[in-house]
């Protein structure tokens, strides 16, 4: 439990002059609560006294206890509010700074970091963990130390009373937590496997989700839905085995409880009957035992949450470590925007897939990238713009390393158009300004215009303020591939890298996307790759890549008059681009 603790602390390490002052608070508000019980006590005795002759009613002395008891009362009341305005917010604050921490790390990591995350871990850790935190964190903080100081004052207090009580409280409270402690331990094993399960049905949601489309038009949702139902019985059967192995130990801890008070209630009604003990303390006691006991009873739930508190805390601690890909990154700018790779290997996992790859791209041309699938083009890409970083060899750009820079001040040197485009669940106009978010209205439409996507969003209800859906599923592929080129023209970025950004695009669209692409890379740094020859052939260089290594290199004219891939890819794509269906001329009758 301590250490736990210690943990959620470290959390909220910045706000801990706010934390020990609830803590503090806590204390006096739980000393002050034997107060109105004292008084009460006290007032039932008077009167008792004065029923039995043994001494005068003084009213004014009721009257000053029953003022004292309100004003503690009052005086609680202010202290409990004064530590939830000081508290309260804590774990708000904590859990905003994560999330925004976990958004910059996101930024900031390899792609193989995502990789190993799967997207169900990292929903979760975001979303419901980052949520069930901030719900919980401080209101089982607050319990527990309000159960342990109260049940610290309340020991001292009936050992003031009678050692006899307070020994028969203490014996209790260490069986009790012998019980806390096995709940403890239940709760620290089986809390990482119930948080396994929960990533997983998460896991198995996103993606049942995401595939929905494929499953309703092969019809398969039985097929589809089995791993989610499996995930959400296995969630099930760890939630049951869980309770099933807390049970003894919630019995041990509750024997305890039970125990205390019945010994408490037994011995002061024995002290009362002997006369050793007023009546009005008797009862006193008796009622503050259960009280004592019933503040346990609440930090038993709440130890149970701590523990799941914790998992939540190691999951994010897991995040927060990750390594930065830019960790000894500098901010630093360049005026020049040539791009070399030298001697470049890399590898994902054991498999290589580019070895010794060297290149130079000087500033303001235009290099094509050509090879079959799995050669490593998008990789030679990707390792670029420094979302993995190199094994072996140096990448170079404006003659800088590209591992001598932070990740933010190497991006913004690099526009990327992807095949598969990603917009935001957002307005045009935002997903536009995404590329540069202080462009003027102005600027923003200039880009659109020259993107050649500024008429078809006029025509839309809204214009630039159409939200669209997920990813753009309210769009065409050409409009969306459009929109995002009028982002990067937005960001107007020295080196421009595009990624079959018309490969899967119509006749009509595309050549509206090539005019916007040629828009996009006037006077820039241009690396290409497609497969179409319209796209590659006024090339400065080509390269060729097979299976990690250039093959070929050399202009549109040079490589097409040699044997090779190159050539071969020609003729394949002059095949493919020739290709039409013939209707089938048959006899009538």
């Amino acid at each position: 439990m301590i250490r736990i603790l210690k943990r959620l602390f470290h959390m909220m390490a910045q706000y801990k002059k706010r934390l020990y002052l609830g803590i503090v608070l806590s204390m006096v508000n739980n000393i002050l609560g034997i107060v109105p019980i004292v008084c009460g006590v006290w007032v039932i005795k008077t009167i008792l006294d004065d029923i039995n002759g043994v001494a005068v009613l003084d009213q004014s002395f009721v009257f000053m206890l029953t003022g004292i008891i309100v004003g503690t009362i009052l005086l609680r009341w202010l202290l409990a509010y004064l530590r939830a305005t000081k508290q309260d917010s804590i774990a708000h604050e904590v859990t905003t700074a994560e999330r925004l921490k976990i958004g910059d790390i996101l930024k900031r990591v390899s792609l193989g970091f995502l990789q190993r995350k799967n997207m169900g871990e990292l929903t979760t850790a975001i979303t419901t963990d980052l949520a069930f935190f901030e719900m919980q964190a401080m209101n089982v903080i607050n319990n527990i130390v309000d159960s342990y100081i109260f049940l610290l004052i309340t020991i001292i207090f009936l050992l003031f009373f009678s050692p006899a009580l307070g020994i028969s409280a203490l014996i209790a409270v260490i069986i009790s937590s012998a019980g806390l402690q096995l709940i403890e331990h239940q709760s620290r094993k089986n809390s990482p496997i119930r948080q396994e399960s929960i990533n997983e049905m998460a896991d198995e949601i996103v993606q049942y989700v995401r595939g929905m489309a494929v499953v309703k038009s092969f019809k398969q949702e039985g097929v589809a839905s089995e791993g989610l139902y499996k995930a959400y019985r296995k969630s099930k059967d760890i939630n049951i085995r869980m309770e099933k192995n807390f049970a003894p130990c919630d019995a041990l801890h509750r024997f305890g409880l039970y125990m205390g008070t019945s010994v408490i209630t037994i011995l002061t009604a024995l002290m009362a009957l002997k006369g050793t003990m007023e009546l009005p303390m008797a009862l006193m006691l008796i009622v503050y035992s259960y009280v004592m006991f019933n503040t346990i009873e609440a930090a038993n739930t709440s130890l149970h949450i701590l523990e799941m508190l914790d998992t939540v805390a190691e999951k994010l601690q897991s995040i927060d470590h990750a390594e930065f890909i830019d960790k000894d990154g500098k901010d630093i700018t360049i005026n020049h925007f040539d791009v070399e790779f030298k001697d470049v290997s890399f590898g994902y996992d054991s498999r290589e897939v580019l070895s010794h790859v060297s290149f130079a791209i000087p500033q303001n041309t235009t290099t094509a990238i050509v090879g079959p699938s799995g050669s490593g083009k998008t990789t030679i890409c990707n390792l670029l713009a420094r979302f993995y970083d190199v094994q072996k060899g140096q990448i170079l750009v404006g003659g800088k390393n590209v591992k001598e820079f932070t990740c933010d001040s190497l991006l913004k040197n690099i526009s990327m158009v992807f095949q598969n485009v990603y917009l935001f669940q957002d307005t045009i106009r935002n997903n536009i300004l995404f590329g540069d978010p202080n462009a003027t209205e102005e600027e923003m439409i200039a880009a659109a215009k020259a993107a050649r996507c500024h008429d078809f969003i006029m025509g839309l209800p809204e214009g630039y303020d159409t939200i669209i859906g997920e990813g753009g599923s309210t769009l065409s592929g050409g409009e969306k591939q459009r929109i995002s080129i009028a982002r990067a023209m937005l960001k107007n970025a020295p080196i421009v890298i595009l990624d079959e950004a018309t490969a899967s695009v119509d006749p009509e669209n595309e050549h509206l996307i090539q005019q916007a692409i040629s828009n996009l890379t006037h006077g820039k740094t241009i690396i290409v790759i497609a497969h179409r020859l319209a796209t590659i052939e006024n090339a400065d260089q080509i390269l060729v890549v097979d299976e990690g290594e250039i093959v070929q290199r050399g202009t549109h004219n040079e490589l097409a008059s040699q044997e090779g891939i190159y050539k071969r890819f020609i003729n394949i794509r002059e095949k493919a681009e020739g290709w039409q269906v013939r209707a089938y001329e048959g006899s009538a009758g």
